[in-house]
């Protein structure tokens, strides 16, 4: 395949190759991506884009739009305000572009949101707004303004502060209507409406409650076709579905999909095969992993055998057609692995797929989007060397090159990646994600070494580029980096997932121990050289083995921890669902309790505007253990919880970790 440099940009950064036993400068990760959040519209005519906004000093982003009947013509971009910043924008229909946008905010929530119910908090806030490829106008996305009558002035704040609709379907097939769901304040519902892109006219399609909502939207018309259902039954809840009769539009309860809050089973709707009237439906009910199978509304079926099916990993989702020759249609799956595989069964798809492939080796391809023809095809590339690049795929021959996220991190500055499988100290078998310093290989002698446990902990890790920067950070500064996907952790299996239970500082960190033990014997690190540090829940694994006595770790980096377990029980405990769901497994070994116990060198750090896991967790550890171990604590202006993160912060927390390695990590 021939390749053509598409000019997206009006300015590129010029870059210059860095030795690749130079680390990367923690500035390469802290500034703006020069291109994100990519899509094309339906039609191929649009695209959609965040790029590094022009004169931001790489800290901001801002929002561009191409006519790709004529790119030529260069883009439309709107910088982000001096307080909204553009974090995710998408190519509709219609001519219009959905954007979401993120400022700090303090002040009283009351209720609204997560944080303090009484006095001020400092947290942010997000909105979605709906614009044009021309950018001339942007108004909030969905909403209809009429709930401001009747309202007290507490809610009318909170309506003001939050987004009060979002998008639920597409519709592929329709030139101009989407589904959306909206609070309404009348009601208190969250109800769902056909709106038209055009007129911003809206009509009433379900009206959910407590109780009920809809489940899978039919993408040719907006009907819904299965409707979830919960009801408080004894100690537990059961979550039931019904399915509207194709003949007579009433629901119609099926029991075989039913099942109890407790047992944590999973079923999700793909879609439905038309031809049949049967459903595509992923679920665990049969097997330890995830698979797709049919489900026949009629006989209140599963076909006895699975449509996909993986002897190792759950099936991730199915892949239906969205354009008019292929819509609906069961074109492929992916398998969630370690890495996340796609398999087409479909000739074309899977043509293109393996064309685009050879043109990219080394790196994993996503086939994004494309039009009714093939004529114009998004796709990313991207491997644990390279940061997402995205193209475009012209008349099944061209491949057009729009940007790469990273352009200026050189791939060479960064090693192999590895996908293994270790024994626990009792058998079970945890994976995980091996990534090694530039030129290591193995017979060389073992480098200091980072086990980084995900958050969560009911989340996992995925191969390839990691978004938060930390992987690629540590690992061009000489160290490996292993992430255990510990007990608890989900995505592989019901059986892993379910150990977890009641483990937290347990067996749950016995895994990332044995993840430790696994280094040393593969020659990859040696003891006295193994650092510990996680987020979130990560971050009170790293505060967990701060106080678990013959620990493999020379120090430990908590970002953002939960040190009181208690604490956070008792939280995920207010809720009857959530405790059912998640509160009784928050339980096991409790790090604030346990602070006598410290032992190692510890960094904490959290952002001022994390509501998630407030900074008392972090201080009131390091209060505790401060003069018992070396420990340092940074609370860090204007971040929150989640990403994207600020320039700012990225520069403050980047360089602590790398001094805190170097400097204050004990070695043998």
């Amino acid at each position: 395949m021939s390749k053509l440099r598409l000019a997206l940009l009006a300015a590129m950064a010029a870059t210059t190759a860095a030795n690749a036993s130079e680390p990367i400068p923690a500035d390469a990760f802290a500034r703006r991506q020069q291109i994100q959040s990519v899509s094309m519209s339906a039609d191929g005519k649009t695209l959609v884009a965040l790029i590094e906004a022009p004169n931001s000093n790489h800290k901001d982003t801002a929002l561009a739009t191409w006519n790709l009947d004529n790119p030529s013509a260069g883009s439309v971009v709107t910088p982000s305000g001096e307080r909204m910043k553009f974090i995710f924008a998408s190519a509709l229909k219609a001519g219009r572009v959905l954007v979401s946008g993120q400022q700090d905010w303090t002040g009283q929530l009351g209720g609204c949101g997560e944080g303090n119910e009484s006095g001020a908090t400092k947290t942010v806030v997000n909105k979605t707004y709906l614009t044009d490829v021309s950018q001339k106008n942007f108004s909030e996305a969905f909403t209809d303004k009429s709930y401001r009558a009747g309202v007290s002035e507490d809610t009318r704040r909170c309506l003001d502060l939050m987004s009060t609709a979002r998008l639920v379907n597409a519709l592929p097939l329709d030139p101009e209507n989407v589904v959306i769901q909206r609070y309404e304040t009348q009601s208190g519902r969250n109800d769902y409406f056909l709106y038209n892109l055009r007129s911003n006219g809206a009509k009433l399609l379900f009206r959910a409650d407590d109780k009920s909502s809809p489940e899978l939207i039919n993408p040719r018309n907006g009907d819904v076709l299965v409707r979830a259902e919960s009801e408080p039954s004894g100690d537990d809840y059961v979550f039931s579905y019904s399915i509207r009769n194709s003949k007579t539009g009433e629901f119609e309860a099926q029991p075989a999909l039913s099942h109890k809050a407790s047992e944590r089973y999973a079923v999700e709707f793909q879609g439905i095969d038309e031809s049949t009237g049967k459903y595509y439906v992923l679920t665990d009910k049969f097997s330890d992993l995830m698979q797709a199978r049919m489900y026949d509304p009629v006989t209140k079926k599963f076909d006895e055998e699975p449509l996909v099916a993986h002897p190792q990993y759950s099936i991730g989702r199915l892949i239906l057609g969205k354009q008019p020759h292929d819509f609906n249609k069961v074109l492929g799956f992916t398998v969630d692995g370690l890495e996340t595989e796609v398999v087409y069964t479909d000739k074309d798809l899977a043509g293109l797929q393996a064309g685009l492939k050879q043109a990219f080796p080394k790196q994993t391809v996503f086939i994004q989007s494309y039009n009714d023809d093939y004529s114009r095809v998004l796709f990313t590339t991207e491997s644990a060397q390279h940061s997402p690049s995205y193209h475009l795929l012209l008349n099944r021959k061209n491949v057009m090159d729009i940007g790469s996220e990273r352009p200026w991190i050189n791939p060479a500055q960064l090693g192999e990646e590895r996908l293994i499988t270790y024994k626990a100290r009792d058998g079970m078998e945890i994976p995980a994600i091996v990534d090694l310093p530039a030129g290591w290989k193995q017979g060389d002698a073992p480098v200091p070494a980072v086990v980084h446990p995900h958050g969560g902990p009911w989340a996992r890790d995925n191969a390839g580029w990691d978004a938060s920067g930390w992987v690629p950070f540590m690992t061009s500064r000489g160290y490996a980096v292993i992430r255990p996907q510990y007990r608890g952790s989900t995505g592989f299996g019901r059986k892993l997932w379910l150990a977890g239970d009641g483990q937290w500082g347990l067996k749950m960190q016995d895994d990332n121990d044995d993840a430790a033990d696994w280094l040393v014997k593969q020659g990859i690190a040696k003891p006295g050289n193994i650092a510990i540090f996680g987020y979130s829940y990560g971050g009170f694994a790293a505060s967990a083995a701060v106080v678990r006595p013959g620990g493999p770790f020379s120090c430990a980096i908590a970002g953002a921890p939960v040190t009181d377990l208690a604490r956070i029980g008792r939280n995920w405990s207010e809720g009857r669902l959530q405790r059912i769901l998640q509160g009784n497994t928050v339980k096991g070994m409790d790090p604030m309790k346990n602070t006598d116990k410290a032992s190692i060198p510890v960094l904490l750090f959290v952002g001022d505007r994390d509501v998630r896991t407030p900074a008392f967790h972090a201080k009131g550890f390091y209060d505790a253990v401060q003069g018992r171990v070396p420990a340092k604590f940074l609370l860090v202006p204007n971040q929150k919880h989640q990403m994207p993160w600020t320039y700012e912060a990225q520069m403050l927390t980047l360089p602590a970790i790398e001094s805190f390695l170097q400097k204050d990590c004990k070695r043998s």
